[in-house]
């Protein structure tokens, strides 16, 4: 079974590194979901960046297409990674808010079920995320199910408004990215403000990695 474990984690990780991504995709689904989802959270910790976000898009593939075959199954997967989350689980749980966010964006049923909690993470109130670079992960999460379902994140812009302030370029423009994707009559005029931010960041755009200002990414948003 370890050697079994071990090739899985060694295609897969082969299939993260094409360039065909879509067909990659198709590849990685058809290992037994729970094992290709052991192979893709060992990955979020990659020295290589790309491959760490890679691995996060094809968990939201994988699990969105396991919730529509075996809810129940889909449902153990998300237990799994809220459980990363929890200080009790004695981690950190990189990668892990990125990966939800995306899995509640691609399934329907998933969000239904779990976008209270998963949002719960950016309210202060409630279990807020305090580390800062999981914060930079929720964000994109948060912004990544606001692309799909903006209904569902619209709520809670008065929790993500903050963070435009923040003194993390990477704050800054993934909380743009979600208040501009939740909508709202004054998503833009929120936003303006950025438009002249010269701070650099990382962002994974169209399953690749791209260097973007903060202006870039505000500016981007409004004209969509």
């Amino acid at each position: 079974m370890a050697s079994l474990s071990k090739a899985v984690k060694s295609d897969v990780l082969k299939q993260l590194e094409r360039d065909d991504v879509e067909a990659a995709k198709k590849t990685v689904s058809i290992y037994p979901a729970r094992r290709v989802i052991n192979a893709l959270i060992s990955l979020y910790c990659h020295q290589d960046a790309l491959i760490r976000w890679r691995a996060i898009e094809f968990t939201g593939h994988v699990v969105a297409g396991h919730a529509a075959e075996d809810m129940e199954s889909a449902r153990v997967i998300m237990r799994r990674l809220l459980w990363m989350l929890n200080d009790e689980s004695g981690g950190i749980g990189w990668g892990v808010p990125e990966a939800m966010g995306e899995i509640l964006a691609l399934s329907e049923p998933l969000s239904h079920e779990y976008h209270r909690i998963y949002l719960s993470y950016i309210q202060p109130a409630c279990n807020f995320l305090e580390h800062p670079v999981l914060q930079r992960g929720l964000l994109w999460g948060v912004g990544r199910l606001a692309s799909t379902r903006s209904a569902i994140v619209r709520p809670f812009l008065p929790d993500i408004i903050p963070f435009l302030d923040s003194e993390d370029p990477y704050h800054r423009a993934f909380a743009a990215r979600a208040i501009a994707f939740a909508g709202g009559p004054s998503s833009s005029a929120l936003i303006e403000k950025l438009h002249r931010d010269p701070a650099e960041i990382e962002i994974y755009e169209e399953s690749t990695l791209k260097t973007k200002t903060v202006a870039e990414v505000s500016r981007a948003l409004v004209a969509q």
